[in-house]
């Protein structure tokens, strides 16, 4: 079989979410009076590999939506990114995935999601996507979907030689059947606490935790929000420093990093320059106002690399 290897295929969830601007985000019982709502098309694996194409990846969806007009406007953003969704099915099982988010004043976040027909993918999904996971560089997955259909794509990605980039998000312990299928596992802080390695509270202790998870994968991969990023495998300690930038929201940030690094790692990058360039896209990102967030691309990351020139990671 052909590889194609600039290909991402992602496997994972499409939300239709309902975004809050409120003061805070409530607690218990609270009811607190926003300024106003939107609608934005979302989902890890959704965000993930639209930020996989824009960074330069050819890109391919596996997913599962509901017959209702979230669906239909679920596949149409991802057409109009020129993803392939040739691989997204429709069930009557259930409606489509949907989230509903609150930003606080200060551009932090909380989220709400109901999973929908996101949770109906199993091994069949995997098996009519057969020849797409089998030709890709890398498979991108998350814990939006089921484990049964993560651990399918895995086991059908490692036996045609691709590389499985992890994502373990929402926080959760990764699934006893994925040990020894992940090659490079990604976790945030949170994620890191909820599988037994944190707390991450800055950049020396998000390597101590990325340390680990080298009994979950031979490359573990630990953020520290505005601390930075830390990245080990047997041979090699990378620490890389967050960028000083004046954050408007973290929303997307991780999904955007994990695709960045996707798409550069099928472009043959070494580890420590993916790190980089997706650690730059990120911190562009929440510099970003939203209405121009969809605009980052991969030419954005590179001015902003040259401008700092040569960077070492650690």
């Amino acid at each position: 079989m052909t590889r194609n290897d600039r290909q991402v295929v992602v496997l994972g969830s499409l939300h239709f979410d309902i975004m809050v601007q409120a003061p805070d985000r409530p607690k218990k019982g609270e009811t607190l009076v926003g300024s106003r709502w939107w609608s934005k098309v979302g989902g890890k694996g959704c965000n993930q590999a639209v930020a996989a194409r824009r960074h330069g990846a050819s890109v391919a969806m596996i997913g599962c939506v509901g017959r209702d007009d979230f669906a239909d406007r679920l596949v149409a953003y991802l057409k109009d990114a020129d993803i392939d969704i040739g691989h997204i099915r429709r069930t009557d099982a259930a409606g489509s995935g949907m989230s509903v988010a609150i930003v606080d004043d200060t551009g932090d976040y909380g989220a709400v999601i109901v999973s929908g027909a996101n949770l109906s993918m199993d091994e069949s999904d995997v098996r009519r996507a057969g020849p797409a996971i089998g030709s890709a560089k890398i498979l991108l997955l998350q814990h939006e979907v089921s484990d049964v259909a993560n651990i399918a794509a895995a086991r059908a990605a490692r036996r045609d030689s691709g590389t499985v980039l992890m994502n373990a998000a929402p926080a959760r312990a990764l699934a006893p059947g994925l040990a020894g299928l992940v090659d490079i596992l990604v976790v945030n802080a949170v994620e890191a606490d909820a599988m037994g390695v944190g707390p991450v509270t800055d950049l020396k202790s998000g390597a101590a935790a990325a340390k680990r998870l080298l009994d979950v994968a031979p490359t573990s991969i630990v953020t520290a929000g505005p601390s930075g990023v830390a990245a080990v495998t047997a041979t090699a300690v990378h620490s890389l420093p967050g960028k000083s930038v004046t954050a408007l929201g973290t929303h997307g940030a991780g999904d955007v990093f994990v695709g960045g690094l996707a798409a550069r790692l099928a472009d043959g990058d070494e580890l420590a320059v993916a790190l980089n360039y997706a650690n730059a896209a990120a911190a562009l990102h929440v510099s970003l106002p939203e209405d121009r967030q969809a605009q980052l691309t991969r030419p954005d990351v590179e001015r902003t690399l040259r401008t700092e020139g040569p960077r070492d990671v650690d």
